[in-house]
């Protein structure tokens, strides 16, 4: 990309998303002068100034700041309205691309007096280049707009567009809090196996191994998930008695409860920090 094309990225917080995307970005060759980040913090700014240097990183939002191509919004929900009040003057123009949980599109345009926003569900294995990211654009955003983030995005890993910005927090559910899900199942079959004698090392190492090599296998196989299940599950055998012991307990009911209880409490968070 020449330096004509480089667009011009801002960052309004500086923590672990927002080091995420720089870093992929800057992998990819974007250069750093082309990438500035407001982050309030005094340890985390020298972080940032150490891991990327000649990055410019302001402790706020000020005439400092260099006329933007695109603002990706990376603050906690509860502090973006104050957030957006503070910068709204110095990221005039500039299309709008927000990682924060729940707060919607309606209200981030209305805060910032645009409506080129879009919104993102990533999760935290964008941290390792291999996250899942959800995405859902305002009407004014252009093929172009989308082209942006999208290559923004992508330094992170794969991503996915939904057409209803109600679906977000479907997406939030599943994928965005979904690598704590897998961390819990982890948790419960290391200390089961260490119920069974085995070191814990052991049990995490196999446990950890397991679902790394299944999800690759269900992601390179055209197969849907409950094919690929039965052909691990001989009748009588081992699987099918613990896959019969989980269906018996309502496993699977339980899971989808805890999955529509994470939707809802998305939903809540933009009611609740979206005035």
């Amino acid at each position: 990309m020449s330096s004509s094309q480089t667009p011009l990225i801002t960052f309004i917080g500086g923590g672990n998303m927002a080091s995420a995307i720089i870093g992929g970005l800057v992998r990819q060759g974007h250069p750093v002068n082309a990438l500035q980040v407001v982050e309030p913090w005094d340890e985390q700014r020298v972080r940032l100034t150490q891991q990327f240097p000649g990055m410019t990183v302001l402790p706020a939002a000020s005439a400092e700041l260099k006329p933007s191509d695109l603002v990706v919004w990376a603050v906690k929900p509860q502090t973006f309205k104050d957030a957006a009040e503070a910068a709204r003057a110095h990221v005039a123009g500039a299309l709008h691309l927000s990682v924060a949980a729940g707060i919607t599109s309606e209200s981030i345009a209305r805060w910032l007096g645009t409506e080129r926003v879009v919104r993102a569900m990533p999760n935290t294995p964008a941290l390792v280049g291999l996250g899942m990211t959800g995405l859902m654009a305002r009407a004014a955003v252009s093929a172009d707009d989308k082209a942006l983030v999208e290559q923004v995005v992508r330094t992170t890993g794969e991503l996915v567009w939904v057409n209803v910005e109600a679906d977000l927090d479907a997406v939030t559910a599943l994928s965005g809090s979904g690598p704590a899900y897998v961390f819990y199942f982890l948790e419960a079959m290391r200390d089961a196996g260490a119920a069974m004698g085995l070191s814990p090392e052991v049990a995490y190492q196999l446990a950890v191994g397991t679902f790394v090599g299944a999800s690759t296998l269900a992601q390179r196989s055209d197969d849907p998930p409950q094919v690929l299940r039965e052909r691990v599950t001989s009748k009588g055998g081992t699987t099918y008695a613990a896959i019969t012991s989980m269906e018996s307990s309502g496993m699977k009911d339980r899971f989808a409860q805890a999955l529509k209880a994470a939707q809802a409490r998305a939903a809540e968070l933009g009611r609740e920090f979206g005035a």
